[in-house]
């Protein structure tokens, strides 16, 4: 695998795509751009919600991506266009401490932003050089399909490129994970590290600490559908993920201290099982031990750990999370070790690949949707109705992907039945709505494991 990402000279007579992001380029500001990046989407085929508590997780890119058109200018600003005339025009001074993203009001500029700054910083550059920018998006937005993430990871390569410097993929993902933060999001670094280190034709398994990427062979005879409920969840804009790694949170000082670990310093609950040395079924079975399903109050937490209120809302809390008055620490971290157990059981059947490996495989993302749904709370009706009718219409295995509350689910299907399950999923789930039926086309597609970000120049 390459380290760092490809540049590739193409010719646009071969990419309608990059055709028309250059025409409408050209249309807006009356010069040709430099180059071009891409930063794909990704769909996760099991292991939600666990990045951000250490574990690996199992994503593939797809090819729907972001892509941008760039000029490099002297102006001393970062001039923001979109194809999408619903995302607004947006100009910003490359000035020291000029770029400010308001976590508020996550628009997208702001996570363009998010990707700049994080160069910027990495580099401790005072000035940026100024550019013009055109983004065209094929990704479904607040769909769970990342791509926020993306646009954070396209602007970083844009920025890398732009300011004439060279990072790894690895080390450009870790960047991009760590400043989309500053919009307000506590992921754990999956989004941006598959849409980094992707390569085409295979899935990865993506782990942290340190971030490595491991080729995963899907077997043959399936693929996976992708088919989104049409019901929105912006990340940023909501409490509930970062209420969910709050949980997380808590839930590793708990069984920390009962442990008589230093809790203090531990964050995630794979810190916890490295620390104590024990299996991810031991893990659980602490978990029973250790914590009871009710919702913890504050105050029980507090007592628990022996810190005063203020400590809790500053040491534990997030700032869009101080309003949470009890936490469900048991259910959080049963999801967290069982899904993480199911990971790598997924990958130990891809690897075998066994006669009956799409069954199991199948098997392992329905029991990953049942926890996400009941364990972890967050899936939704209307995405628990349309995993129920992938199921029905022939899908060996389905399951939210993504941050959930909305978005997609990911459907492992028999190759020879994909045609019958797309049009029987159609009639049941999109044409008796008027609004499904209208984003039909963008929502129900199969997805084959895409390439990984790209600089584009032309030939």
């Amino acid at each position: 695998m390459e380290t760092h990402p490809p540049r590739l000279k193409t010719n646009f007579a071969d990419n309608d795509r990059l055709l028309k992001l250059k025409n409408a380029f050209e249309t807006k500001y009356g010069q040709s751009p430099n180059f071009y990046a891409h930063a794909p989407g990704r769909v996760n085929l099991i292991g939600e919600h666990i990045d951000y508590c250490g574990y690996c997780v199992l994503p593939m890119a797809i090819e729907q991506s972001i892509l941008a058109a760039v000029l490099v200018k002297d102006s001393g600003t970062i001039e923001l266009a979109n194809t999408n005339p619903h995302y607004k025009d947006f100009t910003v001074s490359v000035g020291a401490g000029e770029i400010k993203i308001d976590k508020d009001n996550p628009q997208w500029h702001y996570y363009f932003l998010c990707g700049v700054k994080g160069i910027q910083e990495h580099f401790s550059m005072s000035n940026l050089v100024g550019m013009q920018c055109v983004v065209d998006g094929t990704i479904p937005a607040s769909s769970g399909l990342s791509s926020s993430s993306a646009l954070v990871c396209c602007a970083g390569l844009v920025t890398m490129e732009a300011n004439k410097k060279s990072l790894s993929k690895v080390a450009l993902a870790e960047i991009c994970a760590k400043c989309e933060r500053y919009i307000g999001t506590e992921g754990g670094g999956m989004d941006q590290s598959i849409s980094f280190l992707a390569e085409k034709g295979t899935a990865k398994l993506i782990e942290f600490n340190p971030l490595r990427a491991t080729d995963v062979k899907l077997p043959g005879g399936a693929v996976f559908v992708i088919s989104n409920c049409c019901v929105e969840m912006n990340k940023a804009a909501s409490s509930h993920f970062n209420i969910r790694v709050v949980e997380c949170r808590i839930a590793t000082k708990m069984l920390a201290k009962v442990r008589g670990l230093e809790w203090k310093r531990l964050l995630k609950l794979a810190q916890v099982q490295t620390e104590l040395g024990a299996s991810l079924e031991e893990m659980l079975g602490l978990v029973e031990e250790v914590l009871h399903p009710e919702a913890y109050s504050r105050e029980e937490i507090c007592k628990s750990l022996g810190i005063t209120p203020e400590q809790f809302s500053t040491d534990l809390l997030s700032s869009n999370t101080q309003h949470v008055t009890h936490f469900k620490l048991y259910q959080r971290a049963r999801h967290v070790y069982g899904e993480a157990s199911r990971v790598l059981r997924f990958k130990s059947v891809c690897d075998s690949q066994p006669a009956d490996s799409v069954q199991l495989l199948g098997a392992l993302m329905n029991q990953s949707h049942a926890s996400c749904r009941d364990l972890y709370e967050c899936s939704c009706p209307e995405l628990d109705q349309l995993v129920d009718i992938c199921l029905k219409a022939g899908a060996v295995g389905s399951r939210l992907t993504g941050a959930g509350w909305g978005g997609c689910a990911v459907s492992m299907v028999p190759s020879d039945k994909v045609e019958s399950f797309i049009q029987t999923v159609r009639e049941a789930y999109y044409t008796p709505d008027s609004r499904r039926a209208a984003m039909e086309k963008k929502s129900l597609f199969v997805s084959k494991p895409g390439g990984g970000a790209t600089v584009f120049i032309h030939e």
